[in-house]
């Protein structure tokens, strides 16, 4: 498994996000209080971020040792600002490549994705969901590992049109019919919404004024009766700077009911 956030709001120093809370991201790396598969993760880590009032593709930084590792964090963590942001530290599926490029966030143009989960034979995935990548796809993952292959599954649909909220839960769906047990936490950003799902492990949310997180577990005291929010198990979240919404994500919803009734209404690209 792994630990993972999003962030919109107001812009800060990425240190606010990831190393001063009490139950911060590097914390969570080896000492997570709500994983319940996997209690280390030491197999790397990633930062996405956007650039304050740029329509430049967001910034990454990505190593593959433990994120407590790495010297040069807290210099980057203390002046790097900005308002919407992607990070995770990664916990890695077995038998899947430990090199940078296999932790997240995975970026394609504007889009920033992560993966708290896993697949079992994650390599007969396409084969087995009767999905058809394109061969310059499957060439092109840009790591050995299930999370890659999620992020080209669900980018494929985005590509064609599909909202992105339909996009990760029309890919949950899938992975799940042929692996019940798979664990799919998807989070996606294009730094003005944040979509994500909860399948297989925790997710939360707190939602204050303009900003909002979305995390793997609450980065200080406030989960436990405080201002955050619990998202439900086999749920989607989407959100904005100014709203929240969570709904089922099950077999018998096919695609959100937000983006059925008011496609344009949650102002996700606002």
């Amino acid at each position: 498994m792994c630990r993972h956030l999003a962030y919109l709001g107001p812009v800060v120093p990425l240190a606010e996000l990831l190393t001063t809370p009490p139950h911060s991201l590097v914390r969570q790396s080896w000492a997570p209080r709500r994983q319940t598969h996997g209690t280390v993760n030491a197999d790397g880590f990633g930062i996405g971020w956007y650039l304050p009032a740029s329509d430049e593709e967001p910034a990454r930084y990505r190593r593959a040792v433990p994120i407590w590792a790495d010297p040069d964090l807290a210099d980057l963590a203390r002046t790097i600002r900005s308002g919407a942001v992607l990070a995770a530290v990664r916990n890695a599926t077995p038998g899947t490549g430990q090199e940078a490029a296999a932790a997240a966030p995975y970026r394609t143009g504007q889009w920033l994705f992560s993966h708290n989960g896993a697949i079992d034979d994650w390599q007969r995935l396409t084969e087995d969901t009767g999905t058809a990548l394109p061969a310059r796809i499957m060439l092109g993952l840009e790591a050995h590992c299930d999370s890659a292959l999620l992020w080209a599954l669900v980018h494929d649909r985005l590509s064609a049109g599909e909202p992105p909220g339909s996009a990760l839960a029309g890919v949950t769906r899938l992975v799940a019919a042929v692996r019940p047990q798979v664990r799919l936490n998807l989070l996606l950003t294009d730094g003005k919404s944040i979509t994500a799902t909860r399948w297989g492990d925790s997710l939360w949310y707190r939602a204050t004024g303009d900003r909002v997180l979305v995390a793997s577990e609450p980065s200080d005291e406030g989960g436990d009766g405080g201002d955050w929010v619990e998202v439900p198990e086999h749920s989607l979240l989407l959100a904005t700077r100014s709203q929240v919404r969570t709904e089922p994500l099950s077999p018998e919803n096919p695609r959100p009911a937000a983006e059925r009734s008011r496609p344009h209404d949650l102002g996700l690209h606002a």
